[in-house]
């Protein structure tokens, strides 16, 4: 370890690579500053991932471990409206939509740790309130709360491993984040197809509720924070009242700036990126739009099944596996292989302490663009034709490989690209991906009404298809949009 150095050495270190810097700057004391959280140890950089990981789980399982049971849900609150059954799951989505806009900003403001805290206690509170409630409005405010705070760990995931972790890990950091999200809208719904069935829907929140009651807890403890420009401004700060010297500033401040510009600027930084940026655009366009469809899929899968297959709630739960398989297994594979290949990028660069290009992390979605098309395909003409009911998941499982060769690189790209404010790309992503998965599954049913199961997928597969120049595009022209984008500067 690094000795601790005194005030006056804190202030005068030079930059990185040796480039004097203005006296009054603040920043790390040397490379091996053990007070920047990349040079944590590798034990606590991961229990800061796997609770953060935890905490995504947990939220992500309320978005659609109630699916199998919204019928019981409605028939408990006495409404039988027929909108209101899909605006039961996607309300929840809704929230995923506004919560990243003020969550992410906010903890480039005031830093990661006291947003998660409060995101995990406002959370709790409303999953308890969910259990509670004793009519559809009261179930659905609280719902949209519990969606606005578990959006937390979801938008500041990918910033929170930016902030810890060197490029060439990040991959397998980002493969078990991702697991927190992408599992629980898989695996969720047969836990509340049969909790429903036999205890009741209200346990489902209980269910919730326990394991967050517990992560809240431990977050205290573990989730320390990790975001350099407040971690730097904290230390200037102590630095000014040891010195003296009121001039001190961390080096990332925007000293040019009022307070108020700053809180402003901030707390609009998601939308301008996301509406100015054309990375962000092409990348949160097909992210999203491979997002609504995991989400169509989801809130017509129970019922598609229990009809034409004639399964029971429980087992309807059942069908959700094949998804579920294919989206574990393009987790892990896709990040050990994106690790891979970030080190052998790293070993022939002509200069390894450069960083490297974000390009090079979107490869996984030249094969993925083909994958999630042939899944839906597959998936659609196995149900048209009334085949084996093994066959259509099959389908799901290629789909869900498909798109995790989508989801990781983009993630991966947005963080290395955006730096610091890596957590108001990601928010700026998260917007668009979460109001389409809430918005598009409201017309799904329908859809299939019109078109059929086999012409209803083909029709969202050729779209896919479409979105299939987007990583050549990025992969060839990436660094110059880079250059031209002023959120990049």
């Amino acid at each position: 370890m690094a000795p601790t150095k005194t005030a006056e050495e804190a202030i005068s270190s030079p930059a990185e690579g040796g480039e004097v810097r203005n006296p009054n700057d603040v920043f790390w004391d040397g490379g091996q500053d053990p007070s920047n959280p990349k040079n944590w140890s590798a034990v606590r950089r991961w229990c800061h991932i796997v609770v953060v990981s935890l905490l995504t789980f947990v939220t992500s399982m309320g978005s659609s471990m109630l699916a199998p049971a919204v019928p019981d849900v409605m028939k408990s609150l006495h409404s039988d409206n027929a909108e209101l059954q899909s605006f039961v799951v996607s309300i929840y989505v809704i929230g995923f939509v506004v919560g990243p806009l003020v969550v992410a900003p906010l903890s480039e403001l005031f830093g990661r740790a006291i947003v998660y805290h409060v995101s995990n206690v406002v959370f709790l509170g409303a999953t308890i309130g969910c259990a509670l409630s004793t009519n559809v409005g009261m179930f659905l405010a609280f719902r949209l709360l519990c969606g606005c705070a578990g959006a937390a760990p979801l938008a500041l995931g990918g910033g929170s491993i930016s902030d810890i972790m060197e490029p060439e890990r990040m991959g397998t950091a980002m493969a078990v984040w991702g697991l927190g999200s992408l599992v629980p809208p898989v695996f969720s719904p047969i836990a509340g197809g049969y909790l429903s069935e036999d205890i009741g829907w209200r346990w489902i929140f209980w269910v919730i509720a326990i394991p967050m009651g517990i992560l809240t807890i431990m977050s205290l403890f573990v989730l320390q924070e990790t975001y350099a420009p407040v971690l730097l401004a904290h230390k200037a700060k102590r630095l000014r009242k040891e010195t003296g010297n009121l001039e001190l500033r961390s080096r990332l401040d925007q000293q040019q700036l009022s307070q108020q510009e700053v809180v402003i600027g901030t707390l609009v930084r998601p939308l301008r990126i996301l509406l100015t940026s054309p990375i962000v655009m092409l990348l949160a366009i097909d992210v999203a739009i491979v997002y609504g469809y995991q989400y169509l899929v989801f809130t017509t899968l129970s019922y598609i099944f229990q009809d034409q297959y004639h399964l029971s709630t429980g087992l309807s739960g059942l069908v959700y596996l094949g998804n579920g398989i294919g989206t574990i297994l393009g987790i892990f594979i896709i990040g050990h292989a994106s690790d891979k290949v970030t080190e052998h990028r790293k070993k022939k660069a002509s200069d390894p302490d450069e960083p490297l290009p974000p390009e090079g992390w979107l490869w996984p979605m030249l094969p993925a663009g083909m994958l999630v098309p042939a899944g839906l395909f597959w998936y659609g003409w196995s149900l048209q034709s009334n085949a084996f009911v093994v066959v259509p998941l099959v389908g799901l499982g290629v789909f869900g490989f498909g798109m995790m060769g989508i989801f990781q690189p983009v993630q991966i790209y947005v963080v290395n690209a955006f730096g610091k404010h890596a957590a108001s790309a990601m928010a700026a992503t998260a917007v668009l991906r979460s109001l389409v998965g809430a918005l598009l599954p409201l017309g799904g049913q329908r859809m299939y009404d019109a078109l059929g199961m086999g012409w209803g997928n083909s029709l969202l597969a050729f779209i896919a298809l479409g979105l299939m120049p987007v990583p050549f595009l990025l992969m060839k022209y990436g660094a110059r949009l880079r250059q031209w984008d002023s959120n990049l500067r």
